[in-house]
């Protein structure tokens, strides 16, 4: 019996603009098992937020194949798009994305309100699980915008993994933060990628890129390189060890 690939990408490209075109990929490939954490870094402009939709099922390639679990996407209608990224798929953005004038627990509830679970006990299980996974329990009934920005960042964080998708989309999500911050967040990535969570990670900054235990460089829309992380940074309680 073959086993599908976990995430496979060929000749990926994507070229946006009707007159003058901009080339924002330019035949990317390679493969993620299931299980890794891998940062993709690169400058603004490299290519990497262009290939995060894409794998996120946000946005569709020019040319090339992308396929997630078996599923290609050149194969899938926008509906089937749209319930394999609730299913699936977790997203981490810079920008946070809460509602402000809900509470922690509306704002990490979200995903479940397009779920198949409809059960109001097991949907308040899930919600308390995924706050306790981020520090954030004793949080629930604050509203978001009366927290820091790093508990909105663990706010969104946990709305991501409430579902327990196989894969965690995470786009520079340490960008708006203070360094104390930014490492309380990857040691919440890192211990997520320590009980099994994919963790795909978008950055421009090395020591970032480096708590991942793969790297991949863009530059130009294009791999410059694709390698292990050989001094990976750990993050806890916001102090560095290596």
């Amino acid at each position: 019996m073959i086993m599908e690939k976990f995430i496979e990408v060929k000749n990926l490209t994507k070229t946006y603009g009707d007159g003058v075109k901009t080339r924002a990929l330019a035949g990317v490939s390679f493969e993620i098992e299931e299980g890794e954490f891998v940062a993709i870094m690169g400058p603004s402009g490299s290519g990497k937020s262009t290939l995060m939709h894409i794998m996120g099922y946000l946005d569709r390639p020019t040319s090339g194949t992308y396929e997630f679990k078996g599923k290609r996407i050149d194969e899938l209608d926008d509906d089937e798009l749209a319930e394999t990224r609730n299913e699936e798929m977790g997203f981490v953005f810079q920008a946070f994305n809460l509602l402000r004038r809900a509470t922690v627990y509306e704002n990490i509830k979200l995903p479940l309100v397009y779920s198949k679970i409809k059960d109001s006990k097991e949907q308040k299980k899930l919600i308390e699980k995924a706050a306790r996974a981020v520090g954030l329990e004793h949080r629930l009934n604050h509203l978001s915008n009366q927290l820091s920005g790093g508990e909105q960042e663990r706010v969104a964080t946990a709305r991501a993994v409430v579902l327990s998708p196989s894969v965690i989309f995470a786009d520079e999500p340490t960008g708006n933060l203070d360094s104390k911050s930014g490492q309380q967040v990857m040691d919440i990535f890192q211990k997520l990628n320590d009980k099994g969570h994919t963790v795909i990670l978008v950055t421009h900054e090395d020591h970032t890129a480096r708590h991942a235990k793969r790297i991949i460089k863009l530059r130009d829309g294009e791999i410059v390189s694709d390698r292990e992380v050989r001094e990976r940074v750990y993050a806890k309680d916001g102090e560095l060890k290596k």
